[in-house]
């Protein structure tokens, strides 16, 4: 019985960091996009959105980075994994969500081609790509966080935003005299 609670503390813990990330970063979105759009009567539910946005992002994340070909640069400077791995993960999170759209529309549409030709037909193209710009900055910004501490190291990060910025070693350089 301790082995499977170890690997699903494991996996909580895994997905935590992108879920928080990601409900913040969604939060935001939907609270703009609410505000926008609140003048012309649009009720957009916007912690519920962020919330399930930011769950189905955590757990493509999550399972993104169970792929063998995930971690494809860890020698090369960090831009190459940042840019590998924003893409992985853009991808993923289209693909997750077309799926998932796949699925909901499967019945109501009489199938597969039916819940295709729905969804071609009736997606907001200036929403869709709004969507998607934001989540490669979001997942930019995310990867590129995350490749820092994973060179950096998780107890140094916490440091330099946390602790006492004086006891930093010198082996980084510092804008202070």
């Amino acid at each position: 019985m301790h082995k499977p609670l170890a690997f699903i503390k494991h996996e909580f813990l895994e997905v935590l960091p992108p879920t928080i990330f990601f409900f913040v970063a969604f939060n935001i979105i939907w609270l703009t996009s609410a505000l926008m759009l609140q003048q012309y009567g649009v009720d957009a539910w916007a912690l519920t959105k962020a919330t399930v946005g930011a769950l189905i992002v955590g757990k493509v994340v999550l399972i993104a980075d169970k792929l063998p070909f995930i971690n494809r640069f860890p020698e090369k400077p960090l831009i190459y994994n940042v840019g590998w791995k924003t893409a992985i993960y853009v991808a993923a999170a289209l693909l997750f969500r077309y799926v998932e759209l796949l699925v909901e529309f499967m019945g109501p549409q009489g199938g597969f081609l039916g819940a295709n030709a729905h969804i071609w037909s009736e997606i907001v193209w200036p929403r869709f790509w709004a969507t998607h710009i934001w989540l490669v900055v979001l997942f930019l910004a995310y990867c590129t966080l995350r490749e820092l501490v994973r060179v950096v190291g998780r107890d140094r990060v916490i440091h330099m935003f946390f602790g006492d910025p004086k006891t930093l070693s010198p082996s980084l350089p510092s804008d202070g005299p």
